[in-house]
């Protein structure tokens, strides 16, 4: 069975879903869920599921026994699931074409430093965009910058809020997010483009 890590930062419903997707088809299991937020709701998550946690902290951050801690878990995909550091890039060379994350926009639109949650979702709304969407990519040492392996879009009404097209990513979020996953895992594409999806 393949171990997956989550690394994330807030409440963890992207990781809520993937554990969840991965309990009924038991193709993979999360092995670690690390956050820099100990006050997270993902790690409730993790406790609720008992899987072990690991909150990381600037103060005492260490990127030689991060390494360690994650490849004592063998993982074949690391997953960013809502994580708000950039990834250092002694973790991207340490496991290369094995760190994805999930954007909530269509790349390369609206991402770069600072370009997350809401911040995206106003600056979508604000622009008068007719859709909008997720997009999943290989993680390398610039912002969102990574090879895309899957996008999926909606339509971002005439009335929309941030908080309401942030609730339409959120189910794209949810739905394929795990899926991609799972696609990675069985078909072993690293490095490669998959079709786009739209939705």
């Amino acid at each position: 069975m393949h171990s997956l890590i989550i690394f994330a930062s807030g409440a963890g419903t992207n990781a809520a879903a993937i554990i969840d997707h991965f309990k009924r088809n038991q193709k993979a299991h999360v092995s670690l869920i690390v956050s820099n937020n100990a006050d997270a709701g993902v790690l409730g998550i993790a406790k609720k599921e008992e899987i072990p946690f690991l909150i990381l902290s600037r103060k005492t951050f260490n990127e030689t026994l991060l390494i360690e801690q994650l490849s004592d878990c063998n993982p074949s995909l690391i997953v960013l699931a809502g994580f708000l550091w950039k990834i250092p890039d002694a973790l991207t060379h340490a496991f290369p074409g094995k760190i994805i994350n999930i954007h909530p926009a269509l790349l390369p639109g609206y991402g770069g430093k600072g370009m997350y949650g809401d911040k995206v979702h106003n600056a979508v709304v604000a622009a008068k965009e007719q859709e909008s969407g997720i997009t999943i990519h290989y993680v390398n040492e610039k912002y969102d910058d990574g090879n895309i392996i899957l996008q999926a879009r909606c339509t971002v009404e005439g009335n929309d809020t941030a908080h309401d097209l942030a609730k339409r990513i959120h189910k794209l979020e949810h739905f394929y997010y795990p899926r991609a996953i799972e696609f990675l895992l069985e078909e072993n594409i690293n490095g490669k483009h998959s079709p786009q999806m739209n939705s």
